[in-house]
């Protein structure tokens, strides 16, 4: 390896290192309260190797949106559910597994971009803008197989496959704001149990009235 390839692979294992320690930081204590410092020591570097990466806090904030959906797509995508033929399994399979990963402390399983956007929707639409896109985007993923299911399966549910998948990323979303108010990962965990069951419910309904009325 060259001076300078190896110059530009440091480059981007130290903006690596600020991005995962900006996610720990700002999942832990809010964008707000999470000061340049705080993530700077997290990582190990120095303010210098910050603002070398990120022209500002709300900067480092945006990147970290677009890392840690990338990491969570990398995550969702080796999932074992995906492997699954049926769609509505995989839908299925998708919510077992987000409650299966409900591990560890609070501020290590809740998601930073829904962290950030509930303090700053109002005051920096560029940090909205990051957090809608990788809420979106990952639910776009979700989406796919619940379209594919209704079609497979000719479900005629009072929905759309879009509007559902959204419902799920609100109800987990909901779930870490109140695994956050009690401290504990069970309510976050009975939460996403009554999704799964409301999804299977709407499913083998619809299923039933699609073979009522053939």
């Amino acid at each position: 390896m060259t001076t300078r390839g190896a110059q530009a692979k440091a480059t981007q294992a130290s903006g690596d290192r600020l991005l995962e320690a900006a996610i720990d930081v700002i999942r832990a204590k809010g964008y707000s309260a999470a000061r340049v410092e705080d993530i700077c020591a997290a990582a190990g570097l120095t303010k210098g190797a910050f603002f070398h990466h990120f022209a500002s806090k709300e900067a480092c904030a945006i990147a970290a949106a677009a890392h840690f959906a990338a990491r969570a797509d990398a995550l969702f995508d080796a999932a074992p559910y995906g492997a699954l033929a049926d769609p509505a399994a995989r839908a299925l399979g998708y919510i077992d597994f987000r409650k299966a990963i409900l591990t560890g402390k609070v501020s290590e399983f809740t998601c930073l971009v829904g962290t950030m956007v509930q303090e700053v929707y109002e005051t920096c639409p560029a940090i909205r803008e990051a957090c809608d896109a990788s809420i979106s985007g990952h639910a776009a993923k979700v989406e796919a197989d619940i379209d594919q299911a209704i079609k497979r399966h000719g479900i005629h549910a009072k929905t759309t496959a879009r509007s559902l998948a959204l419902h799920t990323q609100a109800v987990l979303q909901g779930a870490f704001i109140l695994a956050k108010a009690k401290g504990d990962a069970a309510v976050a965990g009975e939460s996403i149990g009554h999704l799964r069951r409301y999804i299977e419910l709407l499913f083998q309904s619809a299923k039933r009235k699609a073979k009522e009325r053939s």
